[in-house]
């Protein structure tokens, strides 16, 4: 085991995390399951260790959580977006400590670490709007003094697993959106960024015991999925799991949570395209396919995976962006004068040199990259790679900073190039042409659930509804109507009169 490496981080004691640290919170703080490191992805040591919650202790969470939920329901939503609001303003006091934890443990760039609490909260100032728009609706009835209404109510307790390459944001998305619905929220973060559970959940802790709240409204647990995960999933009281991970294991949960009658939101695998058209701007493309390609070393879901280029403008493309890879700084991530950091494990190196070894042998060239850098922690080159678009490589995400380069000739086989893998997240398209932007916008269009002109395949706002479509998962999670995904509909019929009458006109006298 290598050295600790807490002592050199002075911000973490600002965000209390120590050097041994609890991976349970059901309102109070424990950790009865064994330990585990916490490893920093840019030399490999170990940053701290984290005691596991046990399946007891997530039992503990769930039932004081059920005591909870009513307190935090009967809570006016304007009241409950205001403890939110504080929530992001205690975020925006500790931004910079929480974001080079997110660094730190993650492996993305600082900028990208500060982003990611930016992210969070800004989701919070939109719950708080939120919190005076859950609206439903009225309708008229065909009955003589009878009123129907739409009514929406929480759910009651939310599941929220998220993955490692966004510790914070995303779950910062679920949970706003359902705290301000009058959930109660229980997290299960990654366990190799359980330090960053462990940080935002302390945040949180703070402000509703300041305002009065019981802290169970928000519970935490870091626990493997065997045992943890798996009971997490298979509970009745939890009404929603929102999951983020991988297609494989988003399968699993979405059948045994679906088995039970439970809902899902799944946010799985992405394989995005850029389509650069003849008349695309090469200059605004190649600086939004450089971040969207690079940035989070490749282990973003919205990475651009696929590089779609028209034959006139491919042997531009091609050599301008294997030139701009040679100036892409690459090294420790809380230098902020690095781009890219690490790769976030081990395994994920194997993933890389795996792929590498795959691609060759389908037939691809590597135009830059594709190599381990040498030393320690998990660093490797970014990687261009000419390839066939049929390629069975190309069908699978490999989450590295992998890059296929592949020439096109029309729209129409753009787009048919973009639709032929099975996920459908993120999607752009480089053009000027009206026409081409209606078509790629529209059913004869991308078939992702993120949709983009003139832009990269990275970066999405908080405000839009983020999710994608067919292996990608289902759901929406942030922005739009989102937030009815959280809540329990109900159709509600009154009569105001002292008749009786029966809808379509039906009768049913005794008489």
């Amino acid at each position: 085991m290598a050295d600790l490496s807490y002592d050199e981080f002075s911000f973490l004691a600002e965000i209390g995390i120590h050097k041994t640290n609890h991976g349970c919170f059901s309102g109070s703080w424990s950790g009865e399951g064994s330990e585990i490191p916490a490893i920093n992805p840019h030399d490999g040591r170990v940053i701290a260790h984290v005691k596991q919650a046990t399946p007891q202790e997530l039992e503990t969470c769930l039932a004081n959580a059920e005591s909870a939920k009513k307190v935090w329901w009967n809570t006016p939503a304007p009241r409950r977006g205001e403890i939110i609001r504080q929530i992001g303003e205690a975020l925006r006091a500790k931004k910079e400590a929480l974001g080079r934890l997110v660094t730190l443990v993650m492996g993305k760039s600082l900028s990208e670490g500060l982003g990611e609490v930016q992210e969070f909260i800004d989701v919070c100032d939109y719950a708080l709007g939120l919190s005076r728009q859950l609206d439903g609706k009225v309708f008229p009835s065909e009955r003589s003094k009878h009123m129907l209404l739409e009514i929406w109510n929480p759910l009651g307790i939310v599941g929220v697993i998220t993955a490692f390459n966004f510790p914070a944001a995303v779950f910062g998305w679920n949970a706003a959106i359902a705290l301000v619905c009058g959930n109660c929220v229980i997290w299960k973060g990654a366990s190799s960024t359980s330090l960053v559970s462990i940080a935002f959940t302390k945040v949180m802790e703070e402000v509703l015991v300041r305002n009065g709240i019981p802290p169970a409204v928000v519970t935490m647990v870091v626990g493997p999925g065997g045992s943890v995960g798996e009971a997490l999933m298979a509970d009745h009281r939890v009404k929603l799991i929102s999951f983020t991970g991988s297609t494989s294991i988003g399968r699993h949960v979405s059948q045994v949570v679906h088995n039970r009658f439970g809902r899902t939101i799944l946010e799985l695998g992405g394989n995005n395209a850029v389509i650069i058209m003849d008349d695309g701007n090469v200059e605004l493309a190649l600086r939004a396919c450089l971040f969207a390609a690079v940035g989070t070393a490749g282990q973003r879901c919205t990475t651009l995976r696929r590089l779609l280029v028209h034959n006139s403008q491919y042997d531009t493309v091609k050599t301008r962006l294997v030139e701009a890879y040679k100036h892409i700084k690459i090294g420790n991530p809380l230098d902020p004068t690095n781009l890219m950091g690490p790769l976030h494990t081990a395994a994920a190196v194997k993933e890389f040199t795996d792929g590498i070894a795959t691609i060759r042998a389908q037939g691809g060239h590597i135009l830059s990259g594709g190599n381990v850098i040498e030393g320690p922690g998990f660093y490797v080159e970014p990687t261009i790679v000419e390839i066939a678009h049929d390629a069975p490589i190309v069908k699978e995400e490999l989450f590295v900073p992998i890059l296929y380069l592949i020439p096109f000739s029309t729209f129409e086989e753009a787009v048919a190039i973009n639709n032929e893998v099975p996920q459908g997240l993120a999607s752009s398209m480089f053009t000027n042409n009206l026409k081409h932007m209606w078509e790629w916008l529209g059913p004869n269009g991308s078939d992702c659930g993120l949709v983009n002109v003139n832009m990269g395949s990275s970066g999405a706002e908080i405000g839009g509804a983020f999710g994608g479509e067919k292996e990608t998962g289902e759901g929406r999670e942030s922005g739009s109507d989102s937030w009815k995904q959280y809540m329990r509909r109900s159709s509600c019929a009154i009569n105001y009169s002292s008749e009786l009458p029966l809808s379509q006109g039906v009768k049913f006298d005794l008489s």
